[in-house]
């Protein structure tokens, strides 16, 4: 069982828009990384998101590009104070291959529990493998591509 971990792509400044999508870059962001994933051969049976717009709008991206059927929906656990252990316990329950889609500072948090070596990257993306039923480990990183 993998876990993808994501940090939704850059997002319009509140002040331009209280709803923060995200930014015309934060579309070739998310459509970028949601490729290079396509390339790695990432297909979660499930996408969860935090229900914020940036966050939904990116992992709209992973539907699309890595798995068209996967189950997707909003999350508790997933926003930016939320505590790290509810969603580390969520993915114990699971069986298929997961993708987060979240925000700072939650995910690096996240990473962090599930061992990561470094820091999630702003913007990019790390995966991990379940190995029994509790341990997991880091499996490889995708830093944010570089977009104009």
């Amino acid at each position: 069982m993998f876990v993808f971990l994501v940090h939704h792509a850059e997002a319009v400044d509140p002040g331009v828009d209280a709803s923060r999508p995200l930014s015309t870059r934060g579309v070739e962001q998310a459509a970028a990384l949601a490729g290079r994933a396509q390339q790695r051969g990432v297909r979660p049976a499930v996408i969860w998101h935090s229900g914020k717009l940036r966050s939904r709008q990116t992992a709209e991206w992973f539907l699309r590009r890595c798995s068209p059927m996967a189950g997707f929906r909003a999350v508790r656990g997933l926003q930016p104070g939320d505590p790290p252990e509810w969603i580390h316990d969520a993915l114990l329950l699971e069986d298929q291959d997961v993708l987060l889609v979240g925000h700072w500072p939650h995910l690096p948090k996240l990473a962090a529990k599930l061992g990561a070596p470094e820091e999630l990257p702003v913007h990019g993306m790390m995966a991990f493998e379940r190995e029994g039923a509790t341990q997991f480990v880091f499996k490889w990183v995708e830093r944010p591509p570089q977009v104009d």
